[in-house]
């Protein structure tokens, strides 16, 4: 037999052995990529949304004109 077919084993356990890290590497990155996405996204909507409520209490007639306008613009916006 010649030298390329003996070491055939030998490729399949390596290659094996590739995807097997890769498959460790790719889960590892998804769920990193899960918990930044929870933290950077989840946690600066919480603080506009409390933002947006503290402006609310402060300013109830700048608030409502504000909700007023927006709704005239997304309601003609979305008119079919």
């Amino acid at each position: 037999m010649s030298e390329a077919q003996t070491s055939n084993p030998n490729r399949s356990d390596m290659s094996d052995q590739a995807r097997a890290a890769a498959n460790r590497v790719a889960s590892g990155a998804l769920e990193f990529g899960q918990e930044s996405a929870k933290h950077y996204v989840r946690e600066p909507a919480k603080d506009l949304i409390s933002l947006a409520k503290a402006y609310a209490k402060d300013n109830p007639d700048v608030a409502a004109c504000w909700a007023f306008g927006l709704g005239i613009v997304v309601g003609w916006k979305l008119k079919p």
